[in-house]
């Protein structure tokens, strides 16, 4: 057979394939991604209920300029109030970068060590959770544990468990999902373990360590470890597909922050100002990441720095499903925010 003709076959069978899998995908989807981009930021955002969000805050840190914010949708559907900028959001996963901070912090002070072991730190979980005194610190930060993550508990969300003990519970006396540190799995138990090593390595709660060390420092006065912390009027609502309830009022352990807030601590961790000295950055360069997403019942969060554009951009969605459809075209806005971004650089 000559080349060109294999090169021809080759070529269709491509093809082929692309249009077979574009089937599979839902047209929504496409749809977003393959439309011509809007001139504007606003024009943008203002696609959310197009996108199926209810509302939407975006909020851009770039050096030099004052901060952007742009809305659309609802910060309360029911009442019909438009999205605000200086509505306080629930950023679940992304709380994971303020602690894996203080770890940093505590080691560079020696409080903590990152080789010492979970059994070190809680000797009573030695026989409770497996490999306990194989499984270190740093193990726990960088979610190579192999410790069951309690959320994919099987129907978790349908009753979130309030109390970290509760939470606990749930993973205790379980086989370890692999060998401390022959994998990654990210788990969110992970994190309620180091928040508990933090509490009695300090004699106090982690968070009035990190508002004492992190938030205070930075001035940023609209960050609060839980909803109880807060007036409830100031958070934005959060809707999952098909169910009317708004959840802003469920406790589920997550913190809160203004979009305008979250850049500020992305931003600080990204430029450095954050950290004490060079050795407590190293220490937490060694650990974890810089930027983050966060999921949760009726909110989802991307808050990311963009080096190229020295940008931080954060971006908040509040209407939720767990079949990925709605995360994807979150994440689709937020490509193409950066894509207009650029096209303006």
């Amino acid at each position: 057979m000559k080349k060109k003709t294999v090169t021809l076959i080759i070529r269709v069978m491509l093809f082929a394939a692309t249009i077979v899998s574009l089937y599979f995908v839902p047209w929504p989807i496409v749809k977003a991604w393959i439309v011509p981009l809007p001139d504007s930021i606003q024009k943008q955002v203002d696609k959310a209920e197009d996108y199926g969000f209810d509302g939407i805050i975006v909020c851009i840190n770039k050096k030099g300029n004052e901060l952007e914010f742009y809305t659309s949708g609802y910060k309360n559907r029911e009442n019909k109030i438009p999205a605000d900028p200086n509505s306080l959001f629930k950023i679940a996963s992304v709380s994971k970068l303020y602690n894996a901070l203080a770890v940093a912090k505590l080691v560079n002070a020696g409080k903590l060590s990152l080789e010492k072991t979970l059994a070190d730190y809680l000797p009573q979980l030695k026989g409770r959770i497996e490999y306990a005194d194989k499984i270190t610190l740093r193990m726990l930060v960088q979610h190579r544990s192999g410790i069951p993550n309690f959320t994919d508990t099987y129907m978790y969300w349908a009753a979130p468990k309030e109390t970290t003990d509760e939470q606990l519970a749930l993973v205790l006396d379980k086989p370890a999902n692999f060998k401390p540190n022959e994998d990654y799995e990210y788990s969110n138990t992970n994190y309620l373990l180091l928040g508990r090593i933090m509490n009695r390595v300090l004699g106090y709660d982690k968070f009035e360590y990190i508002q004492k060390e992190i938030l205070d420092p930075l001035n940023l006065k609209n960050t609060f470890s839980s909803i109880q912390d807060v007036n409830i009027d100031d958070v934005m609502s959060g809707y999952y597909v098909g169910y009317d309830k708004d959840l802003k009022t469920e406790n589920v352990g997550s913190m809160l922050a203004t979009a305008e807030d979250l850049s500020k601590f992305i931003r600080a961790l990204n430029d450095g100002t954050v950290f004490s000295n060079e050795k407590e950055q190293e220490i937490y360069s060694s650990i974890y990441e810089y930027g983050h997403t966060g999921l949760i019942p009726g909110y989802q969060t991307i808050a990311k720095y963009h080096k190229d554009f020295d940008m931080v951009v954060i971006q908040f969605t509040n209407t939720v499903n767990f079949e990925g459809y709605n995360w994807n075209m979150s994440e689709i806005m937020y490509n193409r925010i950066l894509k207009i971004v650029k096209k303006k650089e």
